[in-house]
């Protein structure tokens, strides 16, 4: 067995491209544009796990999608968790669970996708504004 993709229904592509792109460094593998269906489907990789790709799933007539928890949530390892979540942060993305134990944070894509941030090897020692800062929603 060969683990492929997950898939994700987003609202606002471009949005949702800027998230995944400029906000966690994935790289657009391919995209697929289907007329007949009415979607596009884009399909994303981070550079250091090519083969574990995201799908996002986007129909051209206008869809509600709601409660992003329904599946779970998605998971990336990042080099600095800190920074990514400054990045993140900077770009107007709220931090629902800061990374107060330098281990790992949660944020929503902008569908209300539940994303998971986890420190690459050891937790990075305690630092402000992070230790200190309160959950923001749910995640």
């Amino acid at each position: 067995m060969q683990y492929l993709h997950t898939m994700v229904r987003v609202s606002d592509l471009d949005a949702s491209l800027k998230f995944y792109c400029q906000g966690l460094g994935l790289q657009e593998v391919r995209r697929k544009e289907v007329p007949k269906g009415r979607f596009t489907l884009v399909f994303l990789a981070a550079p250091e796990s090519p083969d574990a790709e995201l799908e996002l799933t986007y129909n051209w007539d206008p869809e509600t999608y709601d409660g992003g928890r329904n599946f779970g949530h998605l998971a990336f390892r990042v080099d600095d968790i800190y920074a990514t979540c400054e990045h993140l942060s900077a770009m107007g993305v709220t931090i629902n669970r800061p990374p107060r134990d330098g281990h790992m944070a949660f944020v929503r894509s902008p569908d209300g996708i539940s994303i998971e941030l986890l420190q690459r090897g050891d937790a990075l020692p305690a630092q402000e504004p992070w230790q200190s800062m309160e959950n923001t929603g749910s995640w």
